[in-house]
């Protein structure tokens, strides 16, 4: 395996116009004991002409019941920009395990996309990134890849993803379905789509307001009065519009010690807060520095925050990187969510929804009751 691996990289830096799509299996990984219990693979695939100058990164994790037959799904994860690692550690759950055996059940892909997400590089200068960008470069990338995989062409394909990619992953349904009707190769067996509290117009921050005030973080008189002076829009406020401000401040104040990707989570107070310019590093740093024999303790783990710090140090670790078949010199430092640059020029999602109704896809589109952030009266349409 590393003997490939370091014949691939030099073909990255020597022969870029030769590069061929390829994936190798991750037997181990630094931290966990032994072999991995769980056939995982990883990979790039090239797009982009003449010479795949773009290179998407891709974690595939295959059904332990039965791979030949069981559904083969696509997981995008949000931000926009956030790599897909994310979903394969934090979100892949009773969605596609067995409950009575404890078993995946389906074949599922995660990729690093938009173009510059994780571990996914450009040779050539990413001037921005946006919705309509990443719904072509996903089309591009399953198609390549199923031509690379063949022999999961006849398994029922879905389309996944949670938050932002709300947004993208109903164009990206459409414009395979619309491939397969013009006749694209390899055609893809689409069968539908899923998504997890998914954005679908941009407007989550209002639809926030009845969430709130249902689960009870906002008193009825506040309610009703962003209601009156706000017309339920907080978004882009007219700044004569004093009383609404006012409200919106008071608002705003309940809401900042809880933690609103969960509001029964724990909330990671001080130079955590959310929204504030906190270094991670730094601040984890000074809390475990300490000679063993102090008083400091180690953070909450239970703080999302911490987690994703781990997690990143833990991704940019040079074992890691090797177990994962990362080429050499591609990427700088990984980060877990990227959201600069990005263009969204897709206002919304609804329209492609209905279109895809309207040719029989079905749709599976979840929330859970305890976000805030894109809470469950989002997609309530």
């Amino acid at each position: 395996m590393l003997l490939i691996a370091v014949t691939l990289t030099l073909f990255l830096w020597l022969l870029p116009s030769q590069i061929e799509a390829v994936g190798a299996k991750v037997e181990r990984l630094p931290g966990f004991d032994g072999p991995l219990p769980f056939h995982l693979e990883t990979g790039y695939i090239g797009l982009g002409d003449p010479d795949d100058e773009m290179q998407v990164f891709y974690y595939f994790v295959k059904s332990e019941n039965d791979p030949q037959n069981d559904p083969l799904l696509l997981w995008i994860t949000g931000g926009p920009g956030c790599s897909s690692f994310s979903a394969l550690v934090y979100e892949l759950d009773a969605k596609v395990v067995d409950l009575i055996t404890l078993c995946l059940v389906a074949n599922i892909i995660f990729v690093d996309l938009p173009m510059g997400t994780g571990y996914s590089y450009t040779k050539n200068v990413l001037r921005h990134r946006s919705d309509w960008k990443m719904v072509h470069q996903t089309h591009g990338f399953i198609r390549k890849w199923l031509a690379e995989n063949p022999e999961f062409l006849s398994n029922k394909f879905y389309m996944a993803a949670d938050s932002y990619s709300g947004i993208p992953v109903p164009p990206i349904t459409q414009e395979i379905a619309d491939g397969n009707e013009r006749g694209l190769e390899p055609r893809i067996n689409l069968q539908g789509y899923i998504l997890g509290n998914p954005v679908t117009s941009g407007l989550e921050e209002n639809d926030r307001i009845p969430y709130v005030h249902g689960m009870g973080l906002i008193s009825d008189e506040l309610y009703w009065s962003l209601k009156k002076n706000c017309n339920g829009n907080i978004i882009n406020v007219d700044s004569t519009n004093k009383l609404c401000l006012n409200d919106i401040q008071y608002y705003n104040k309940l809401l900042e010690n809880i933690e609103l990707d969960n509001i029964l989570g724990i909330y990671c107070a001080e130079e955590n807060l959310k929204g504030t310019r906190w270094n991670p590093r730094r601040c984890l740093a000074e809390k475990i520095k300490a000679p063993l024999i102090s008083s400091v303790t180690l953070p909450d783990m239970r703080c999302r925050s911490y987690g994703f710090f781990l997690c990143t140090e833990w991704m940019n670790d040079p074992s890691v990187r090797k177990a994962l078949h990362i080429r050499e010199g591609s990427i700088g430092e990984w980060i877990r969510c990227y959201k600069d640059d990005y263009v969204f020029d897709i206002p919304s999602s609804i329209p492609f929804h209905a279109n895809l109704s309207a040719k029989g896809y079905p749709s599976l589109i979840y929330s859970g009751d305890h976000d805030a952030v894109v809470p469950f009266s989002s997609t309530q349409l």
